[in-house]
């Protein structure tokens, strides 16, 4: 069984290791949306895989990092693609959601990356 949580933060950023000319060379922002995939056997007692609350309680001190920052001064985003932050959340929740299998990080409604531990 799969479940998914999603979470959304306002965050800066500025991408510099892109050509001269590229707009995302500039700082801007982005209202990001994270979804965590967990994934596990249902508990047969909860009927959960993992209780939403549990996930949340896990990812809120992540979330507290991004949310509000300039990325590229959080330590370990200097370079926040959408791919790095992806890898940086699934780093982080790891220990705490052994469970999860894909951070999936949206920069908007259209563009996303995904990053399953491989």
């Amino acid at each position: 069984m799969k479940v998914t949580q999603s979470f959304t933060f306002e965050a800066a950023h500025f991408l510099p290791k892109v050509s001269a000319g590229h707009r995302c060379r500039n700082m801007h922002g982005h209202s990001y949306r994270i979804d965590l995939q967990l994934e596990g056997p249902v508990d047969p007692e909860t009927g959960f895989v993992i209780d939403f609350f549990a996930i949340e309680a896990a990812f809120n001190p992540v979330l507290g990092s991004l949310d509000h920052h300039i990325l590229n001064e959080v330590a370990g985003l200097e370079n926040p693609t959408a791919e790095n932050i992806a890898v940086w959340i699934w780093n982080r929740c790891k220990p705490n959601l052994p469970q999860i299998a894909k951070v999936t990080v949206y920069e908007t409604a259209l563009c996303s990356a995904e990053y399953d531990g491989h």
